[in-house]
């Protein structure tokens, strides 16, 4: 008789050598994860930037509220961000008008299903088909007879020329409201986008400047001067049309694929950095201020500002010049200094370095229409083609109400980056 017993195998044994096996290969064929690789090169520092702009690093700055001596301001640190190598042109505005132009023609006068993606859909969710929009855009300028009636409400006739009815070209966008310490909100809001008409006679009226008023923007020879005459309401509806086309578009066939990035006014911070052009990020020493000398010509300067008075023209031009003229800054930024003053984000406060963090410091504050002009005042930057010597530093500070338009006021857009590793993060020997 056989006394063995017989083996039943253990199911419990079975799972746990099983666990320890699946373990072993889940660990084998994941160990590559935790295989992070060391800086062991030092790179270039910049990234591939959008069409017409440039990467700014991240770096720091001394902050100060205003020119008084014992205001000794902070440092202030930027994170880095692609920022327009020049000011924003007649051109590139004239596109977002004819966009808007556009979209309200197809959607509340033409309503043809010939320009829509969609067209078994409720009319209020069919999608523009800009592809065959842009190939006979703009519509308003159709000599198509039948176009022409219906898009009727949208035009003005001056003389023998049609113009764009401004009160009809609004551009709707939502931002989130911001109001100092109140609670935050969302809102939309419909802004007016037609630049002022007679902006330079408006600043100038005994200046005899009705043939700028006349042909500034809308004359080609003026393409790739600076835009003029726009509010810094307007200014930011541009930003938030620009990096919708942006992320529409481009970013579809980039290497920023993927991220969700939106495009903005610089802030005030912002502005000074990319204006001061250190290229060192380690370099925290304040940028020397310009001097002009007018009596003896010394110091003088590529930069369209007025000289002295009545002096408008030494530097080549009694106003704007096209946003590429003159040598670029170290960062390869254009006019940061004369030419046209840019809208920055922030809104003006004597005493803003107090409310301001030290990391992207920016102050904002969306005044309601009811308020009072001393909310709604925005800083300006960089000075102007009418502007002396002093507005052109870059830590000089002045500011425009945000619903009031000049011929001497400009603006550019930024948007965020991501920081590359510099030669301070290369992995050396312990």
């Amino acid at each position: 008789m056989n006394n063995m017993k017989k083996y039943v195998p253990n199911p419990t044994i079975g799972l746990v050598f099983l666990a320890v096996l699946i373990c072993m290969q889940a660990c084998k064929s994941s160990s590559s994860i935790y295989k992070a690789p060391k800086v062991n090169a030092f790179r270039a520092g910049t990234l591939p930037a959008p069409p017409g702009m440039v990467y700014v690093p991240s770096g720091t700055i001394l902050f100060k509220s205003s020119l008084d001596t014992a205001d000794t301001g902070k440092n202030v640190s930027l994170s880095a961000f692609f920022i327009d190598e020049a000011e924003v042109t007649n051109k590139q505005y004239r596109e977002f008008i004819n966009w808007v132009a556009d979209s309200i023609a197809i959607t509340d006068y033409l309503q043809d299903d010939q320009y829509f993606l969609n067209t078994g859909e409720p009319a209020e969710e069919r999608k523009i088909d800009w592809k065959k929009v842009k190939k006979v855009s703009p519509l308003w300028k159709s000599n198509d007879p039948t176009i022409r009636e219906r898009l009727a409400p949208m035009l003005l006739v001056q003389g023998t020329k049609r113009m764009l009815n401004p009160d009809v070209l609004r551009y709707e966008f939502s931002y989130q409201k911001t109001k100092g310490n109140a609670k935050k909100e969302f809102v939309t809001e419909q802004v007016p986008v037609m630049p002022v008409n007679d902006i330079w006679s408006s600043d100038f009226p005994n200046a005899q400047l009705a043939s700028l008023d006349m042909n500034y923007f809308t004359h080609e020879s003026f393409d790739y001067y600076p835009v003029v005459g726009v509010t810094w309401r307007q200014a930011r509806a541009f930003t938030d049309w620009r990096g919708k086309e942006f992320m529409a578009t481009i970013m579809k066939n980039s290497y920023l694929s993927g991220y969700q990035l939106t495009l903005s006014l610089p802030t005030e911070a912002q502005w000074q950095y990319a204006a001061e052009g250190k290229l060192d990020p380690r370099d925290t020493t304040t940028t020397k201020r310009l001097t002009i000398d007018g009596a003896e010509g010394k110091d003088r300067l590529a930069v369209n500002f007025k000289q002295g008075d009545g002096t408008y023209s030494r530097d080549g031009a009694t106003f704007t010049l096209p946003v590429k003229s003159y040598t670029p800054n170290a960062f390869g930024l254009y006019n940061m200094a004369g030419n046209v003053s840019e809208w920055t984000l922030d809104a003006f406060s004597p005493s803003a370095t107090v409310f301001v963090n030290d990391l992207n410091p920016a102050l904002l504050y969306d005044a309601d229409e009811k308020d009072a002009d001393a909310l709604k005042r925005k800083v300006v930057r960089g000075g102007s083609w009418k502007d002396n010597g002093e507005q052109l530093n870059t830590d000089t500070r002045n500011y425009s109400v945000d619903y009031e338009p000049h011929s001497y006021i400009g603006f550019r857009c930024v948007m965020a980056a991501f920081e590359m590793p510099t030669v301070q993060s290369k992995t050396r020997k312990y």
